[in-house]
């Protein structure tokens, strides 16, 4: 067992107990039901949008997004994508019949270089699919505007940034569309689950009858329900599919998990960043880097990223971290550059990778570590002299 794992103690007493009691009732709801509708309110407030729903995944989320997409280009086009992200952010893009064009990272935030994505758009560009990586803010002003003057839609993938800031608001509530994720070992956890939020209101009806079969019943709008039911007067109106869609809810359980993990979301992000204060503080700057954009971040995990690519240190600082009990990701999110992985073969050419230098570098010579709410100071201070032993 890993002294230092990549998380601990994320559900609590208090999560537990919270679901123990709803299981206690006498014919508890457990499928989707007024928990999840509250959960989806709740997150709707905390992040400043309209509109949430709640779904069993952030790859679910990242799909249904994708998918809401695709019926408003049915043509296809392309989506603008980062090399460092999870491998849903482009296997859903692929799903979905988009192409997706890759542009390297800016390597003090970890996601989207605003140079590289202006270079990369065409007249079949259809959004920007930008990654808030590990906690830090992925926006720029300069990307939102000439993205607004071109007309070009942006989703934001927040499934590792909950509670990270841009101006003072909150990273989510910026585009088109956002996707959160609540896996064990983000944020906060439903166990599994995920959120798409919107302030769109066609959207948001889309997203709750893709979220369940395509049913036009799953869509809270008395005027969307009776377009369709007097278009289709020969069907059951509790029965009329819209879309050829999926079946992505969650449950009253996860919903419960949500609503009592979100009371103490920002108290762990403040705990969370008083440890990424400690942590680059005291990692040695000359050989890690340091520089990373911090204004307005929410770190769920340290970064720790060679200043220079060295093959030997890395090596060594492998060793003594899995000697120290220290458990760790090469590559950070997502195991690295995803252009090197074998499902896109025959989508991007031969050695596409190197066209995404930061990446790369990342690939090689990163990592992240966790950072997690009861992660104590000294604990920090112990770590970072593990790191700067090798």
């Amino acid at each position: 067992m890993n002294k230092f794992p990549l998380m601990r103690n994320n559900i609590s007493r208090a999560d537990l107990d919270a679901v123990i009691d709803h299981l206690k009732q006498d014919d508890p709801i457990l499928t989707n039901g007024r928990n999840c509708r509250a959960f989806e309110e709740a997150w709707s407030e905390w992040l400043g949008v309209k509109y949430s729903v709640f779904v069993n995944s952030g790859s679910s989320a990242n799909l249904l997004s994708m998918t809401v997409l695709r019926h408003a280009f049915p043509e296809g086009g392309e989506i603008i994508v980062p090399p460092l992200t999870w491998v849903s952010d482009i296997s859903s893009v692929l799903q979905a019949g988009f192409t997706p064009i890759f542009a390297d990272i800016d390597p003090h935030t970890l996601g989207l270089d605003t140079d590289a994505v202006l270079a990369r758009i065409t007249d079949k560009t259809r959004a920007v699919f930008l990654t808030h990586a590990q906690g830090f803010d992925g926006l720029c002003d300069r990307l939102m505007a000439e993205l607004k003057t071109r007309g070009i839609a942006l989703v934001e993938d927040v499934c590792e940034s909950h509670g990270a800031t841009h101006n003072g608001r909150k990273v989510g509530s910026f585009g088109q569309m956002s996707n959160f994720s609540f896996y064990y070992a983000h944020h906060m956890s439903t166990i599994e689950g995920g959120m798409v939020c919107t302030n769109d209101p066609e959207i948001y009806q889309q997203a709750r009858m893709l979220r369940s079969h395509g049913m036009v019943r799953e869509s809270n709008d008395e005027t969307t329900r009776e377009r369709y039911k007097s278009a289709h007067p020969d069907l059951n109106p509790e029965f009329i599919f819209a879309f050829p869609a999926y079946n992505m809810r969650n449950t009253e359980i996860g919903a419960i998990m949500g609503l009592s993990q979100l009371k103490r979301l920002d108290a762990n992000n403040v705990r969370r960043e008083e440890n990424l204060a400690l942590f680059l503080d005291l990692i040695d700057g000359e050989r890690y880097r340091k520089d990373f954009r911090r204004e307005g971040s929410s770190n769920y995990a340290f970064n720790l990223i060679l200043r220079e690519a060295d093959d030997v240190l890395m090596d060594r600082l492998m060793a003594s971290l899995r000697d120290n009990g220290v458990e760790f990701r090469r590559g950070s999110a997502g195991g690295g550059n995803q252009l090197r992985q074998p499902y896109l073969r025959g989508i991007v050419p031969q050695d596409h990778h190197l066209s995404c230098p930061n990446a790369e570098h990342v690939h090689f010579y990163g990592m992240y570590i966790g950072n997690f709410p009861d992660l104590g100071l000294d604990e920090v201070r112990v770590l970072c002299d593990i790191i700067n032993a090798v």
